[in-house]
């Protein structure tokens, strides 16, 4: 198979947007399945206690899975800039300083991951019968982190030079992979949730040497002898537009944090239906997602052109596909959403009935805001595509202070409704940011 790059300088911008977006959105529903089984290979054959194990690791793994994706996704704006200005040199010296200072960032992260896992679990009350499984679990995850980072950094590079389907094979040969190591670890070598985090890595090894397989031959990455350097410039730039993103991973977690300890208040029927609807939310956004990922690729192309009135249209043309989509998505939720969520929930039939209409409430009202999430990824990742990764990262303080402001104090107003508007005020706080971030540099290119 021939690897396919794509340059998003030349076409049409809705076309380019929407089927550079349509492979990964197909990768991102594969990576849901994986996680879904990974969930019940545990839960079916290990127990609740095990299932409990795996859920308490969640906030963590999430946090530093973050750090290494975000750095990933910034050092890919500026491929994607140097490859939209024809820059195929300096493009292979981003590409090679990216790698060293991979190498470094996630020798880093699996240091201080290993360091703070059992203080941190420790911290957020898990309960001691499943804090060694938890522990577990993480450390192995952990020492894993350089294979996460070879993947995001890999599939990165394939996204900054227009080719979003080799990384949707990587993930079908990821998913399909850990599915199988799920069940061979857990099922007949009785591993234990050690089998599935160790099915885990060995999945995402598997998506990493894929994608660098195919980075290999792509021939204007041949580098040259004198390409492979240090560049303390380059290095400089990386990092700048890597640690914002990096950091808004971060503080979402915390975010994320506070709002499951007001969400732990209202009890066990809350509790239930407020996860319920939180399982689905990966897919109420694999589209919104996948359309940040080609704005990103797609923005930064152009800007390397020095085409900005081309980014413009680009963001009118993915706007439009975003609403439309989202409002696509909203409706079926509304109509299909409470018996998917039914199929999450067990239980005796009032428990059920009590839950589900938590779940149920609380998934309306996502899908009918869902529009605002969509113009969030648009705007925040066509900014990160020009090289704004600052701007994004206050959004991300903007989500913070009215995700955790609406969770602490709509309850007292409104009851335990009041914690389900907490991420729709998060989302409309971090699009008005980043829409006027947006129509600023807009007016710096008509007034240069």
């Amino acid at each position: 198979m021939k690897t396919k790059v794509t340059n998003m300088t030349e076409g049409t911008p809705s076309k380019l947007i929407f089927t550079f977006a349509l492979p990964l959105m197909i990768g991102n529903i594969f990576q849901q399945l994986y996680t879904v089984v990974d969930t019940m290979v545990v839960g079916r054959a290990l127990g609740v206690s095990a299932l409990a194990a795996l859920g308490a690791t969640d906030w963590l793994n999430w946090l530093f899975s973050g750090l290494v994706q975000g750095f990933a996704q910034g050092f890919c704006i500026l491929m994607a800039q140097e490859f939209g200005a024809g820059n195929y040199k300096r493009l292979r010296k981003v590409i090679f300083n990216s790698l060293i200072l991979s190498v470094i960032i996630s020798g880093v992260v699996l240091i201080t991951s290993q360091a703070c896992a059992r203080s941190v679990l420790i911290l957020l009350n898990t309960p001691s019968d499943i804090l060694n499984n938890s522990i577990l679990y993480l450390r192995i995850i952990f020492l894993g982190m350089p294979v996460i980072m070879a993947y995001n950094l890999s599939a990165s590079i394939l996204r900054a030079l227009g080719d979003g389907k080799t990384p949707l094979y990587a993930m079908i040969v990821a998913s399909i992979a850990n599915i199988i190591l799920d069940l061979l670890f857990v099922l007949v070598f009785h591993w234990g949730i050690a089998g599935a985090a160790i099915a885990t890595i060995l999945a995402q090894l598997l998506s990493s040497i894929y994608c660098f397989y195919f980075i290999k031959k792509i021939e204007i990455l041949k580098t040259e002898k004198d390409e492979m350097t240090m560049d303390k410039g380059i290095c400089a730039k990386l990092l700048n537009l890597g640690y914002p993103v990096a950091f808004q991973n971060t503080v979402i977690f915390i975010g994320g944090m506070i709002v499951q300890s007001v969400v732990n208040k209202f009890g066990v029927i809350f509790i239930a239906g407020f996860t319920a609807t939180n399982k689905l939310y990966g897919i109420l956004e694999v589209a919104a997602t996948s359309y940040g990922h080609s704005m990103t690729t797609y923005a930064g192309q152009n800007l390397g052109a020095g085409n900005t009135k081309r980014i413009r249209q680009g963001v009118r043309s993915a706007l439009i596909i975003s609403l439309f989509t989202s409002v696509t998505i909203s409706v079926f939720m509304l109509i299909f959403g409470k018996t998917i969520l039914s199929w999450f929930i067990s239980g005796d039939p009032s428990q059920i009935e009590a839950t589900l209409a938590v779940a149920y409430r609380y998934l309306a009202i996502m899908s009918i805001c869902l529009p605002i999430l969509y113009v969030l990824y648009t705007v925040r990742s066509t900014l990160q595509g020009i090289g704004d990764t600052l701007m994004p990262m206050v959004s991300g303080f903007a989500e913070f202070l009215m995700r955790v402001g609406a969770a602490l104090l709509l309850p007292l107003v409104m009851g335990q409704d009041g914690i389900f508007y907490a991420e729709i005020l998060a989302w409309a706080g971090a699009v008005v940011v980043l829409v006027s971030a947006y129509f600023y540099h807009v007016t710096k290119w008509k007034n240069p």
